[in-house]
Formats: structure tokens, C-alpha cells, sequence
């Protein structure tokens, strides 16, 4: 995954973790940010498992994240 996508996940994150629904299930919402960053960029097939794949395994930090800004 290239820095820029990075960069544009992590600003994405931060700018609506207030609004991240925190009550949906792993994959759902996996799927709501992958949404999310597709509004905004436009993916191939490729970048969009690579980033499905980053978005996963990168859960519980932004759980955390959006229910710090939920405090």
C-alpha cells in the first residue's frame, strides 16, 4: 500500500471516528470504512483487498480511536 493511501486512511479515520458506528460487527465495519474511502478515492480490485486486508487487522485500534472521541 503506498504512503498516500496511508495517509488519506489515517485522515479519513480521524476525521469521522466520531461518526464510526462502533456497534456493527468486524467485517461490517471493514466494509462501511473501505465505502468510505472509495467515496472519496477511487480503488482497483487490488488496492481495495490490500486495504480491506489493512483495515482488518487495524480494527481494534480504531474501535479505540472512536471511542476515545465517544468519551
Amino acid at each position: 500500500m503506498s504512503p498516500i493511501m496511508l495517509r488519506q486512511f489515517w485522515s479519513l479515520v480521524e476525521m469521522t471516528r466520531a461518526s464510526i458506528p462502533l456497534t456493527m460487527d468486524d467485517p461490517s465495519l471493514a466494509q462501511w470504512l473501505l465505502r468510505r474511502v472509495r467515496s472519496e478515492r477511487s480503488l482497483n480490485n487490488v488496492e481495495a483487498d490490500i486495504l480491506t486486508d489493512y483495515i482488518r487487522s487495524r480494527l481494534p485500534l480504531i474501535r479505540d480511536l472512536a471511542q476515545d472521541q465517544a468519551c
